[in-house]
């Protein structure tokens, strides 16, 4: 993980969504890669849409297969996501997700930047959409298709657009053709995740993202975790300023809203903050 740290985060994040989506010929033919891959979820949010797609995304997985007249339940699908939890919970979100690395970009526009630390309220919705529009919803529905419908990828996720629709639809002209209602739907979601992208951080990941809700289960348990040394700490609260997932790790070094993208590890003036797998702090192993 220190090779990791040792990079700049946002190159991280450009060379995963190349490794994601490194059918780039794909582009050009405006085709959509169905190779032997494709049957691999990815660890982030990235379309099966998308024509350089090397593998596809969990959610989509997820809802396509769970409850379908073939399989009762997504073993397989529901396996490969809780791995990348157990192992490093929402560093996922952080450091290996397009769409999160989509809108940093977006927040680094120049622009008035606003706080959602009044807005916490508004996290509960990703959890809402994970247990009702996901899981609750692909029980109900059991049995009724070969395979279900993807509520969510098809209405409300933005990255479909980004990666699959617009540029299937610049190389295809039947395609262009063919986009109606739904399409324009999609497309003033991404308008609004765009413009909100760049007044909030993460507006996507912090209030809608089911995906960064699941991984958020693990952040307790993963065996990779952050450590705050409270011999060290000396309360600062420089770590808490940086902070733009408003997680203030000196209280819970496993909250549920942190990407563990080591801001406050860089901001830490006695580098009380750390990271590592199944490793205790030094306080900890004192006691």
């Amino acid at each position: 993980m220190d090779r990791i740290k040792n990079l700049s985060r946002n190159t991280i994040q450009a060379l995963t969504a190349l490794a994601y989506n490194f059918h780039i010929p794909n582009f050009f033919k405006g085709k959509i890669y169905s190779g032997s891959t494709k049957k691999l979820c990815l660890p982030g949010l990235n379309c099966y849409s998308c024509p350089g797609a090397a593998g596809s995304c969990p959610i989509g997985s997820m809802q396509a297969v769970m409850g379908s007249k073939k399989y009762k339940f997504s073993y397989y699908v529901f396996g490969m996501m809780a791995f990348f939890g157990v192992m490093v919970g929402r560093l996922i979100c952080g450091f290996f997700c397009p769409m999160g690395w989509f809108q940093d970009l977006l927040h680094k526009i120049p622009s008035k930047k606003l706080s959602t630390k009044k807005l916490k309220p508004l996290r509960y919705i990703k959890y809402i959409i994970l247990f009702s529009l996901i899981i609750a919803l692909s029980f109900v529905m059991r049995g009724r298709y070969e395979v279900i419908p993807p509520y969510f990828c098809k209405y409300i996720c933005p990255q479909g657009i980004i990666e699959g629709a617009i540029p299937l639809a610049i190389k295809s002209p039947s395609l262009r053709l063919a986009l109606g209602n739904l399409f324009n739907l999609k497309l003033g979601i991404l308008v609004a995740t765009i413009i909100l992208s760049i007044l909030f951080y993460r507006p996507f990941c912090k209030w809608i993202c089911p995906l960064g809700a699941f991984y958020s289960f693990f952040n307790k348990y993963s065996f990779y975790q952050m450590d705050v040394n409270k011999n060290k700490c000396i309360d600062c609260g420089k770590c808490e300023k940086v902070c733009k997932m408003d997680v203030d790790i000196r209280k819970n070094n496993a909250h549920l809203e942190c990407i563990r993208c080591h801001e406050c590890t860089k901001a830490c003036p006695t580098k009380a903050i750390s990271s590592s797998f199944i490793q205790r702090s030094e306080n900890e192993k004192s006691k």
